[in-house]
């Protein structure tokens, strides 16, 4: 039944995956889905967290953003070797239009840590957290726009950083 679900999950992944390929967008949209997409790398994620480190008044702040992006970055990692499913790319058909940082797909690694660093400040109710938080759609579409992540991957990515998100503030009480 598991495997069934996969397998229907994965073959509607990849007809969006195709029918977004034969998609002609303009030039500026390429250019500015590459500009938000990196609001889920590791530079934005952790260089967001080391500010809230660094200012007093967000430093426990800061403490749960760094966890929740550990833990989320700790499941990505382990569920990115135990499935193992390639890049839409590697099955034909079209070219990513973004940098690849490796060849596995599920889950997102950009959604989760945008996901968890964000969601923590909403859940926290840091104000900061209800500004930031249409980044979390916006790296996942970019993601998909980009041809590095199916749907069912970034949907992955969102639920394992609002997972840590919600284990970092319950652990803070």
């Amino acid at each position: 039944m598991v495997r069934l679900i996969a397998d229907r999950v994965g073959a509607l992944d990849r007809a969006w995956m195709l029918g977004l390929a034969r998609v002609t967008a303009p030039a500026w949209l390429d250019g500015f889905l590459r500009g938000v997409t990196h609001a889920g790398g590791a530079r934005a994620t952790i260089g967001l967290t080391l500010v809230l480190l660094l200012l007093p008044a967000t430093r426990t702040l800061g403490l749960l953003a760094a966890l929740a992006n550990l833990l989320a970055h700790l499941a990505v990692q382990a569920l990115k070797r135990t499935v193992v499913r390639p890049r839409p790319h590697l099955l034909g058909g079209f070219d990513p239009l973004a940098h690849v940082p490796d060849a596995f797909s599920f889950p997102s690694g950009h959604t989760a840590a945008a996901g968890a660093v964000v969601l923590t400040l909403l859940l926290a109710g840091h104000p900061l957290g209800l500004a930031l938080l249409p980044l979390v759609p916006a790296v996942a579409a970019s993601r998909v726009y980009l041809r590095v992540h199916y749907v069912s991957d970034v949907l992955a990515g969102f639920a394992l950083g609002l997972a840590g998100a919600v284990a970092a503030v319950a652990l803070a009480g």
